[in-house]
């Protein structure tokens, strides 16, 4: 490049042939311009270059010709393809020729153009002439005059170039020898400038304005300077105020070359105070003073007080909330600020970006310092997988010896699948950045989160074919290319969301679970639940004390062999199991037995323990309903067949008349509600999952969430919940209350039909005996269902058909006013013919 330079000097100035010591200057001139920064932030209009060269060279040159040859070079130049830095180069050559002739050759900055010559008299000679006339004398300017004024009064002004030396220390940070930073601080830790009283020198107050606008510089020079010296001795310093850090110090090193630079042009310049008056003159045209510093330093000015700002908003601020913070000023309409704001995130979001694509496209989260905003959870850290054995719902408690003594630990195990989901990463919103906006900041989270949980609680084998799907969605992820980012943060989370979905339903069979809670829990499978029932029924019927749980898990296993259940996977089968709850004094098997299904990881992180004892409440619940509905047809078939053939008593033919209305009741309440149960509610419930599931749209949180809608739902209309609070079970209590009245009105017409068949048999008998036969021996029926016990079987009868009546008739009422259109819908069913308001107006009028 020297010889470039060289032959260039020697074309432009011929003299530097001849002159070594000029040609040297005019080089290492040319130097400092090719290395020097200053003005890069200014825009190329090749447009404005050209208007300046053409006034130069009319300046220069009275005849248009050079004007137009120019004009004419210009064109050709930009036609060239072969340049590419066409401004720049018409800039060097434009600073080059603005040089002048004589004088030192350094005494201009980079970039800066000098002042336009001073217009020649008419007898000014023509380019020609070898030896220019000398400057005629001038008289002394009105400066000189004022200066000469202010020495005889006693009050010379200080020199320009006493106080630029103090004004360049304090653009370092660094107190001069007249102006001087205070010791001590103010309340917001801001530093006073002090000017020394000297009685030689005067500093006159514009010149002090002056001063302190530009001491600015050196104030906020001294913030950003000590902020990265602090970080830079600190420990534990994160990654992206390390990157701040190093941003800052770069742009550092560019103002230590501009001190540089200014520092040299101040020692070009003469610092005598009496010498020749021309050479005073030409320093005051060329060389460095207050005003034209203040014009080089003004874009260093914006800078410094950009890089202050975020210097302080780093002291409060951390990680992905300091990336936030310098994002805000991305939106300042000035375009220097929002320029420089976009320099400094691209740089200081690196660490930020490098985290974000371990965490988007390997499920992997390197932050040491915390600064992501997405957070592990340190007692979580390590646990990444847990296989338990195949176990139930912990809260059942104990069955008779045969739950062994380790069902609080195996519970503690169960949550594992749930915890490792839900509580091992937690979403930080105040450190998510605002250019990715929190729709974004969940899809990360939610891809990152998955792709975890694929490799470590899933162990998917196919997990290294998904990476490779994720590695070819996008390019590098930075702060330029928001589109990108946006378009690679949506591909990664249909990817890894559809390869969890297909993790939890083809290999781990989810659909086949969530079928088996339905026909099982929710007793889809009829004639299961009709031969568990049948079968079960005489062992439910004695104290729960006297229960095993093999005997029940051996009756399950029957019922299930003589069923379609048969047909179902045997994983599925193998996991459902019979066992009994808690049981108090008094209690029988109805009571406490109930069917529970075991679930492992990673199921049981859609089918947790909250889910699983929700099933437990359903299924009691509707085994109840299957219950009474199962001695309700036993008692009705047991009496319409009995009525006409040997429960000859005439005199209760009405009774039986009566039982039989009040039967028809109840069987109308229990079929309307299990229709209810089934078809209204578990069924649509049911279709809008699996309407959810076909879709395979979102990912393993919506999954849960409609899972848990789909549970809630059906708890909710199933046992007739109210909103209010504190009366949520008023109608399942009433619904109870009808159940356990119902029991006792088939016990009470069992004993009337025991009595009923005892009197028939005994009026056999006493006609049997008018004719000399006794074919009947008295047995304990016979004195336990007697004449005079018969009023009491009626009443029993009659109150618990009653009390029956007006318990329906209570609930039809709250179901009328039930928030929950079905609910309401359910009473209409059962008083579809406004049956009990009928019974309800001849009850008030009677």
């Amino acid at each position: 490049m020297s010889d470039a330079l060289e032959s260039l000097v020697y074309s432009l100035v011929p003299k530097a042939r001849q002159d070594e010591r000029l040609k040297r200057q005019l080089i290492a001139h040319c130097e400092d311009i090719l290395s020097s920064h200053i003005g890069q932030t200014a825009e190329k209009d090749i447009g404005h270059l050209a208007d300046l060269i053409k006034r130069h060279l009319l300046q220069t040159s009275p005849s248009s010709a050079s004007t137009l040859r120019f004009t004419n070079l210009l064109s050709r130049l930009l036609e060239q393809p072969v340049l590419s830095r066409k401004h720049a180069s018409l800039q060097f050559l434009y600073t080059l020729a603005s040089t002048p002739a004589q004088g030192p050759p350094a005494s201009f900055l980079p970039a800066l153009a000098p002042p336009p010559p001073t217009r020649q008299s008419s007898k000014a000679t023509t380019p020609v002439d070898a030896h220019p006339p000398s400057r005629p004398q001038r008289g002394k300017s009105k400066a000189d005059l004022l200066r000469e004024y202010r020495l005889r009064l006693g009050q010379p002004h200080i020199p320009e170039h006493l106080i630029l030396r103090d004004t360049l220390y304090l653009l370092q940070g660094i107190s001069g020898k007249y102006v001087q930073f205070s010791v001590t601080k103010d309340a917001e830790q801001n530093k006073e400038l002090v000017f020394t009283e000297d009685p030689r020198y005067f500093v006159p107050p514009p010149m002090r304005a002056l001063i302190h606008r530009l001491a600015e510089v050196g104030h906020l020079y001294q913030r950003v300077d000590a902020f990265v010296r602090e970080r830079e001795g600190k420990v534990g310093v994160g990654m992206i105020e390390q990157s701040l850090c190093h941003h800052l110090q770069t742009q550092l090193t560019e103002y230590y070359r501009l001190i540089a630079v200014l520092e040299s042009q101040m020692s070009t310049v003469s610092r005598p105070e009496e010498g020749d008056g021309e050479g005073s003159a030409r320093d005051e045209e060329t060389g460095l003073t207050l005003k034209r510093l203040d014009v080089w330093i003004e874009d260093w000015r914006l800078r410094m007080r950009m890089m202050s700002v975020c210097v302080e908003g780093a002291r409060d601020a951390h990680g992905g909330a300091l990336v936030n913070l310098i994002h805000g000023y991305a939106e300042n309409g000035d375009p220097f600020i929002r320029k420089f704001t976009n320099q400094l995130l691209e740089e200081v979001s690196k660490p930020f970006f490098a985290t974000l694509h371990k965490w988007l496209f390997s499920g992997e989260l390197y932050d040491p310092f915390s600064e992501f905003f997405v957070a592990v959870d340190p007692e979580l850290a390590h646990l990444q997988y847990m296989q338990p054995s195949l176990q139930g719902v912990g809260q059942l408690a104990s069955d008779g010896g045969f739950g062994g003594g380790d069902v609080e630990d195996t519970s503690e195990e169960h949550a594992g699948g749930l915890q490792l989901w839900e509580q091992k990463y937690r979403f930080q919103q105040e450190m998510l950045p605002a250019f990715v906006g929190e729709t974004f900041g969940r899809k990360i989270f939610s891809t990152g989160k998955s792709l975890n949980f694929i490799r470590y609680s899933c162990h998917d084998s196919d997990w290294v074919a998904t990476r490779e799907k994720l590695s070819n969605t996008g390019g590098t992820l930075k702060y330029s290319d928001i589109v990108g980012l946006e378009r690679s943060i949506d591909t990664a989370y249909q990817i890894a969301s559809q390869r969890l979905f297909d993790v939890f339903f083809d290999k781990y069979r989810l659909l086949d679970h969530l079928l088996a809670l339905k026909h099982y829990l929710l007793l889809g499978y009829g004639d299961f639940t009709d031969q568990l029932m049948e079968t079960l029924s005489p062992s439910l019927s004695r104290p729960a004390n006297t229960l095993y749980r093999h005997n029940l898990t051996a009756t399950l296993e029957s019922a299930l062999r003589s069923s379609n259940a048969q047909n179902d996977p045997p994983d599925v089968l193998r996991r459902l199991d019979a066992r009994m709850l808690e049981y108090s004094h008094g209690e029988i098997g109805w009571d406490v037995f109930t069917l529970e299904y075991k679930v492992d990881a990673p199921i049981d992180t859609v089918l947790d323990p909250s889910a699983m004892m929700k099933y437990l409440k359903l299924f009691n619940h509707l085994w109840k309903v299957k219950r009474v509905e199962s001695a309700l047809y036993a008692g009705w078939k047991r009496i319409a067949g009995g009525a006409k053939t040997f429960l000859r008593v005439p005199e209760l033919e009405y009774e039986w008349h009566q039982i039989r209305l009040v039967m028809g009741e109840m069987i109308h309440f229990i079929r309307q509600l299990e229709a209810y149960c089934h078809l209204e509610v578990i069924e649509c419930s049911w279709q809008d999952l699996s309407h959810f599931i076909q879709k395979k749209e979102g990912d393993l949180d919506a999954l849960i969430e409609n899972h848990r809608a789909y549970l809630d739902r059906m708890v909710k209309k199933l046992l007739l919940l109210s909103p209010k609070a504190g009366r949520e079970e008023n109608l399942l209590n009433q619904v109870r209350d009808v159940f356990t009245m119902i029991l006792n009105f088939r016990e009470a017409t069992d004993d009337l039909y025991n009595y009923c068949l005892t009197e028939s048999a005994r009026r056999d008998a006493e006609k049997d005996a008018t004719r000399g036969v006794y074919t009947r021996i008295e047995t304990a029926d016979d004195r336990r269902y007697t004449a005079e016990s018969l009023p009491g079987i009626l009443s029993r009868v009659r109150e618990y058909g009653a009390a029956f009546s007006e318990r329906v008739q209570a609930i039809v009422l709250a179901l009328a006013a039930h928030p929950d259109l079905d609910c309401r819908f359910l009473g209409i069913r059962l008083s579809f013919s406004d049956f009990y308001k009928m019974r309800k107006d001849q009850q008030i009028r009677a």
